[in-house]
């Protein structure tokens, strides 16, 4: 019950090489581009490596200047080359993308793009 006051909610939108981090709770959007392409001619996250430690970076800096930062939990959409729906080999390449990134929940969104209420609602049935 406690980890509910510290848990943050994101909501992160995958992009060719970018990731776009939604805070829900501020209302803030913050984009995060990579130095070392993650995505390759095929594959939205073709370099795990890589996005990983993009990923990683993404939400240390969303925690800057805090003195604690808990797992969060995360709702992870694919916006590019998800045509057609992901493969189970994608869909579990995303979620460990954001396991190994710190993530604490995960929920993997395919479909329309979430509104702020909508992220929340989904985040209470993780």
């Amino acid at each position: 019950m406690l980890s509910k006051f510290f848990t943050k909610l994101f909501y992160i939108k995958i992009y060719r090489n970018k990731f776009v981090v939604s805070d829900v709770e501020k209302n803030r959007e913050s984009t995060f581009s990579a130095t070392h392409p993650f995505t390759t001619s095929r594959l939205l996250v073709g370099e795990f490596t890589e996005a990983e430690s993009l990923l990683s970076s993404a939400l240390k800096q969303e925690y800057k200047g805090k003195w604690f930062s808990p797992s969060p939990i995360v709702i992870i959409q694919a916006m590019e080359m998800a045509e057609g729906g992901l493969s189970s080999v994608e869909s579990s390449v995303i979620r460990e993308l954001a396991f190994g990134a710190g993530a604490r929940k995960v929920l993997l969104w395919e479909g329309k793009t979430l509104s702020s209420e909508e992220v929340i609602e989904k985040a209470k049935n993780i």
